[in-house]
């Protein structure tokens, strides 16, 4: 691969896969409001959100870091009193119980209203307006949980990425990636320009662990690790890599003050992406090398199979994330570059379809069923065994098998997706 390409996918990963404290879409709308409230000039009295059918969806049943609380009217409120959009999907890194008593205030006194916004551009919109007693100002994010696309105050406008309602293109899209492409990126890269993916293995890590300090969520990790349940499960390394990966997504979709890396926008992605492949490695006493290219390949997989699918869609991320972490695993079991791609082949035979019903807790048992997925498509796929193209949507082509899932996700379940959250919303 020549070193110009290198870089550039390099530069992708970095973008892609960095730090994020709490669910990505709560958190993209504080960010939005942040940003919003920033640039009107003095204090809000009053918010209005207008948002996609897919962030309200993921944004209605998670739980909001260090707040002990669920759902948009509180993360809208930190958003407003202690959000900075510098820091990106860290933006209420700073509460503090004070800050927190000042956001529960402004809950209280209704001064937040969220819309649904009818024919969104994106998938992934959130427009945030915020008002003073003689100002108001605007912020849109559209595209990536990040990409502060419009920006105006006072009908000034400040920032306009936006064009006949169409999203101003990112360098992400630019960059042409195959399976191929991937496998030798992942094997052939010089192993210093990798090394930056320890820090997932780190931070998820750590995320994992704090599930030993309480209880949160359904502690999915607890009873996969439960004595009671050893005659059952057993104490293998498959055991290990499905328990610590369901214990960081707990973590965080208790709403844990914990960052963890994210992977295409979403924590759970990051986290499905990586601890199955870290403690897999870790428990195998594979080398720092073979874990960080392993890393490597579960990553860039699924950075590869979302710009196809979308940021948001009716199809469940983590079992993207999952094809990622097989990926992995596969490399760390020896798997040649065939072997690798029977892996995905068998993964997307096995759960291709699983919808998703938005972020929350029970996330954990989703995250649970992909590393699970994850390690037996990966043994199927070590035997030579795979999924064939006179199966279902798979294709003799790695490349084609994976359009054809994205297709499905992106396009079939859209009706899906619009049924899911009606059913939601009329709870």
């Amino acid at each position: 691969m020549k070193k110009e390409e290198t870089e550039v996918i390099l530069q992708l990963m970095k973008r892609e896969v960095v730090p994020a404290i709490g669910c990505t879409e709560p958190v993209a709308v504080a960010l939005a409001v942040s940003k919003a409230r920033e640039v009107l000039g003095e204090k809000v009295v009053r918010t209005e959100l207008y948002l996609s059918s897919n962030i309200l969806k993921n944004s209605m049943g998670v739980g909001i870091p260090g707040t002990g609380m669920i759902g948009l009217p509180i993360a809208i409120a930190l958003g407003i009193v202690i959000g900075r959009s510098e820091y990106g999907l860290e933006v209420l890194k700073d509460l503090d119980d004070d800050k927190l008593e000042e956001a529960k205030q402004v809950v209280e006194e209704k001064q937040i209203v969220v819309h649904l916004k009818e024919n969104a551009p994106d998938k992934l919109y959130i427009e945030a307006c915020c008002f003073g007693n003689k100002a108001h100002s605007k912020a849109i994010i559209c595209g990536t949980h990040t990409n502060i696309a419009y920006v105006e105050s006072n009908d000034v406008v400040i920032l306009d990425k936006l064009s006949g309602n169409k999203i101003t293109k990112e360098d992400t899209d630019q960059v042409d990636l195959n399976f191929n492409k991937i496998y030798e990126f992942a094997t052939e890269t010089p192993l210093e320009e990798l090394e930056f993916l320890q820090q997932a293995a780190v931070l998820n890590k750590l995320a994992a662990d704090e599930s030993a300090n309480g209880t949160f969520g359904h502690s999915v990790a607890r009873v996969i690790q439960s004595s009671s349940y050893q005659n059952i499960m057993g104490d293998s390394v498959y055991n290990k890599l499905v328990a610590v990966t369901a214990a960081a997504c707990d973590v965080r979709m208790a709403g844990a003050m914990i960052p963890v890396m994210s992977n295409s926008g979403s924590g759970n992605q990051g986290i499905t992406a990586t601890l199955p492949v870290v403690v897999f490695a870790e428990e195998m006493k594979k080398t720092k090398e073979q874990m960080i290219r392993a890393l490597a390949l579960s990553h860039l997989m699924v950075i590869y199979i979302k710009r196809g699918l979308g940021r948001l869609s009716g199809l469940c991320g983590v079992t993207v994330a999952g094809i990622g972490a097989s990926c992995g695993i596969t490399y760390l079991m020896g798997g040649n570059r065939d072997q690798v791609a029977y892996s995905v082949k068998n993964m997307i035979g096995n759960i291709a379809g699983v919808i998703c019903d938005g972020a929350k807790p029970s996330c954990a048992l989703k995250v649970s069923n992909a590393a699970s997925s994850a390690t037996f498509s990966a043994m199927m796929a070590m035997d030579n065994k795979v999924v064939s193209s006179l199966e279902g949507i798979a294709d003799n082509d790695v490349d084609k098998t994976i359009r054809n899932l994205t297709d499905i996700g992106s396009e079939g379940m859209s009706q899906t997706d619009k049924m899911v959250l009606d059913i939601m919303t009329k709870k």
